[in-house]
């Protein structure tokens, strides 16, 4: 049997890792009676832990949300993955958390074990960071969407479009993404009844916050891809289709999600489809792909291509007689 203080981290421990414990299935797992966990729920409650607990057939315990911040139970991969994390939020596109994130990261590698602290470091001495040129966001920005998509909150705020245009929007919040360089919120905008992605350096909250909502189903099962289709693809006033002779993995390697859409077709070519306000731009995008591939719409692009393709044959030089 544990000993009290092993117990109770024990204990911590289970309740980190399921939302809901019946007394029983604790007492099982720690090898005590019922009564006994019932003595260390209170222990873990004199220390700070909101442990709630509900009567019946149907109770059980569950570890809560309180007003302190008490310690947590991390095993190893987690602790590494916390540390990489941190190391990388400090260098990345978030603005205002670069150094809490340095002041988080420091009070981790002095408690984490010297194996621990060896698979932080050598992951970042493998690791050169290249910063993007997307724009960076406000941290505080980033925490209240994403509160507001937990609490199925509408949020109301300006928006700058592509063009340059302001306009005034409503929208009842789904997920964040991040393309690596910049920050998306995929949202049910209200008076445009659509799914749309906003860029959240062009959003500029106004609070208060609007009503709560029931959550909508979203349109794609994977929602990813269709926040790629709309980012990629939606907002522009030509929209192509190509087949590329190549396998989707390699095309991937240079068509990121924010640039295009890839769709396997068999194992050696796949689909792409991708979004421009220039004929020109697409003709180029693909040419630098450097893979065969056949353009199938639309109509303008593939004339374009073709009118291209004549232009640049006729610009050889001709041989001397």
């Amino acid at each position: 049997m544990l000993e009290t203080s092993a117990r109770l981290l024990r204990l911590l421990s289970l309740l980190q890792v399921r939302r809901d414990w019946s007394g029983a299935d604790l007492a099982a797992r720690l090898e005590v009676d019922v009564r006994t966990v019932r003595r260390d729920i209170d222990k873990l409650r004199g220390l700070g832990y909101p442990v709630e607990s509900t009567r019946g057939t149907a109770g059980g315990y569950r570890l809560g949300a309180g007003a302190e911040m008490p310690p947590l139970l991390l095993d190893d991969d987690e602790a590494v993955a916390v540390a990489v994390g941190l190391r990388t939020a400090a260098n990345g596109s978030v603005a205002g958390i670069e150094e809490t994130s340095l002041r988080a990261l420091a009070k981790l590698l002095q408690v984490l074990p010297t194996r621990l602290r060896g698979r932080v470091e050598s992951i970042a001495g493998a690791t050169a960071e290249l910063r993007g040129r997307g724009p960076v966001v406000d941290a505080d920005t980033l925490t209240v969407i994403a509160g507001a998509c937990a609490a199925h909150q509408r949020l109301r705020f300006d928006y700058t479009a592509r063009g340059g245009a302001d306009t005034h929007r409503d929208a009842e919040p789904y997920r964040l993404l991040h393309t690596g360089d910049r920050w998306y919120l995929a949202a049910w905008d209200v008076g445009r009844a659509d799914w749309r992605s906003f860029r959240v350096d062009r959003m500029r909250l106004r609070p208060p916050h609007g009503p709560k909502f029931a959550p909508r189903t979203p349109p794609e099962q994977d929602f990813r891809d269709f926040i790629s289709w709309k980012v990629a693809i939606g907002q522009y006033r030509y929209q192509a289709r190509f087949t590329v002779h190549a396998p989707a993995e390699r095309v991937a390697e240079w068509i990121g999600p924010t640039a295009g859409v890839i769709e396997p077709l068999t194992a050696d070519s796949c689909t792409l489809r991708a979004g421009s306000n220039s004929l020109n731009g697409l003709a180029v995008r693909i040419g630098l792909l450097d893979l065969p591939f056949t353009v199938h719409e639309p109509p303008e692009l593939v004339d374009h291509i073709a009118q291209l393709a004549d232009r640049l044959h006729r610009a050889r030089p001709t041989p001397e007689a």
